[in-house]
């Protein structure tokens, strides 16, 4: 057994997830155990900091290197608490905290990555269409304050393989989630949401594997009620406020006529398209409407439960048996039960009831990635991120020792 420690902050940048497993096996064997699981939220001033800079506020690069290193500070604050009087990790997955995620130009639009792109007009260097990524939090910041050896920058490499670099957690959904019978998918509702579809393990069930991010998630939401509340709340406990409300239909309909939820997978997202100013126009036209702050949550909800059904019905090969949710939103119980009525007879469950912590799962999920990395095993699924081909992924940090 492999003891190894995963560390992520998501797209809602509620705090630092961090998983201590025990890890044996390689793929169909692959077995995890969870022996600590903690959330560790950052400073106040620091998330801030971090939510104004998903939102396009400007840094200089000496105050971009300091956040960098304000973060990964944290992180490994966060590996040596987890550990607590156990023994000792040998290794750490740091996925960071994502502040950009730009996509690559997709086949089929004006431009294709085979098609070369003018030279930006502010500078002599050519336009990439390859995707670009920014995790900040250091991985060798984080080995040398804990000396334990991290693997970190994961999406990287997917991207520069031509890929999304997102959704990254399919290929350890496929050996800890599928079934041998059940068609499933693992529906992750961070700030933004994405899937893994899993066919029943028979056959070639692993090329059938499918994914991409659906799109928000608890992201508008969290912006709302933050907006409504006038900076109290940060989150909708259990959906509660919502409950209270009456969703908008209307709205609804207009606002899943965005771009996004109608172009075809492979496909990724990020706050840089679902964040503050989508919200803003959200509210702008709920004006007409005359919602109150509870409708205008429900109706965010509905939002974020219709598009991922959207996503279901118009790009996977069929709909699945079951649904198992996780991250944040799982724990959003009535955004859960709109999913149910929404998706009548497909069930609704959790991955804690598939044997998977929900609210880990994604730290689980870079703690496996950082094991592969470490054993020279491939990390992505490329029909699920577009790549050209199944990479290790991320950059490994050795501490060195004084």
């Amino acid at each position: 057994m492999t003891r190894v420690i995963g560390l992520i902050s998501g797209t809602s940048v509620d705090g630092i997830d961090a998983a201590l497993v025990e890890i044996s096996g390689t793929d169909i064997n692959l077995q995890v155990e969870l022996v600590a699981g903690e959330t560790y939220p950052y400073p106040d001033s620091l998330r801030e900091q971090i939510l104004a800079v998903c939102a396009g506020a400007s840094l200089s690069m000496a105050e971009l290197a300091e956040l960098d290193d304000a973060i990964a500070f944290q992180f490994a604050q966060a590996a040596q608490e987890i550990q607590g009087n156990s023994p000792s990790a040998s290794l750490i997955g740091s996925h960071g905290q994502t502040v950009y995620h730009r996509p690559p130009v997709k086949q089929g639009s004006q431009q294709t990555l085979e098609e070369p792109l003018p030279t930006s007009p502010s500078s002599h260097l050519p336009i990439t269409q390859l995707g670009y990524t920014l995790q900040l939090g250091r991985g060798e910041v984080i080995a040398q304050l804990t000396g334990i050896k991290t693997i970190s920058n994961f999406r990287v490499a997917d991207i520069a393989a031509k890929g999304q670099g997102a959704p990254l957690v399919s290929r350890v959904d496929a050996y800890l989630l599928s079934s041998p019978t059940q068609h499933r998918c693992i529906q992750n509702i961070g700030g933004i949401g994405n899937l893994t579809y899993l066919p029943a393990r028979q056959g070639n069930w692993l090329e059938a594997i499918c994914g991409w991010d659906t799109g928000p998630g608890n992201a508008l939401l969290d912006l709302a009620v933050q907006h409504f509340s006038h900076g109290s709340q940060t989150y909708d406990q259990d959906g509660n406020w919502a409950r209270q409300g009456t969703p908008c239909q209307a709205l609804v309909e207009q606002w899943l006529s965005e771009d996004f939820f109608h172009l075809s997978p492979p496909k990724s997202t990020g706050r840089e398209l679902f964040g503050v100013d989508y919200l803003n126009r959200c509210l702008a036209e709920s004006t007409a409407y005359h919602l109150s702050p509870a409708d205008t949550l429900a109706t965010l909800t509905e939002l974020t439960a219709s598009s991922i059904v959207h996503s279901y019905h118009n790009f996977l090969p069929k709909m699945p048996d079951e649904v198992l949710l996780c991250g944040g939103g799982g724990r959003n119980l009535y955004l859960k039960q709109r999913l149910q009525a929404l998706m009548e007879s497909v069930q609704v469950r959790t991955t804690d009831e598939a044997g998977v912590s929900g609210d880990f799962k994604e730290a689980i999920a870079f703690a496996v990635l950082a094991y592969w990395r470490s054993l020279g095993i491939p990390g992505n699924l490329p029909q699920v991120t577009g790549a050209a081909a199944a990479v290790p992924l991320g950059n490994v940090y050795a501490p060195i020792e004084s």
